[in-house]
């Protein structure tokens, strides 16, 4: 079997006010990638391409409304990868999991209220032919949804980043496999 083109797209929020903070969690893990992988600084909404065949693209829109992007790097890497097989996958904050756990999934399942995925899942169509990586960020005590807004707002600790940054060798793992198929 021939090995996928992969784009990995993180999503998260835009500017110095979210980088590193628990909701900008894809972000910073596709920053670890870009280091791992040695390729230069990432831009976000430029993709940038490894000898591994992946194509990292960090998504420069609001986390709940990033479908529109995301959709709009797929299909311009399609474009540019025509008569190859291709695959999206999609990094993301994952609430329901404990901090530093990695879950891959279909993009067809559940988003359970992670609007990110919602806006995605709606600018395909409700098509969820793409791969979702969630990286575990916890969840507070209270499901209050200020109490959780303000969770996943906050800036990550030092050992909260350590942790998560501490999943790359994971998640590249899960990028090597599904690209091979």
């Amino acid at each position: 079997m021939s090995q996928a083109r992969l784009l990995v797209c993180s999503i998260g929020n835009p500017g110095a006010t979210y980088t590193n903070t628990l909701h900008s969690t894809g972000h910073t893990i596709l920053a670890a990638l870009a280091t791992s992988l040695s390729l230069p600084h990432l831009r976000p909404g430029t993709m940038c391409t490894t000898a591994a065949n992946f194509t990292l693209w960090q998504s420069p829109t609001y986390m709940n409304v990033s479908g529109p992007a995301v959709s709009k790097a797929w299909k311009q890497f399609q474009s540019q990868h025509r008569g190859e097989q291709t695959q999206l996958v999609v990094i993301h904050d994952e609430l329901e999991l404990p901090l530093g756990q990695v879950k891959v999934k279909d993009g067809s399942a559940s988003a359970k209220g992670h609007n990110g995925l919602k806006s995605i899942k709606e600018a395909f169509g409700g098509n969820g032919k793409f791969v979702r990586i969630g990286v575990g960020i916890g969840r507070p005590d209270s499901r209050e949804p200020n109490a959780v807004a303000s969770y996943v707002l906050r800036k990550m600790n030092g050992q909260e980043k350590s942790k998560i940054e501490g999943c790359t060798g994971r998640i590249e793992a899960e990028l090597l496999r599904l690209g091979n198929g």
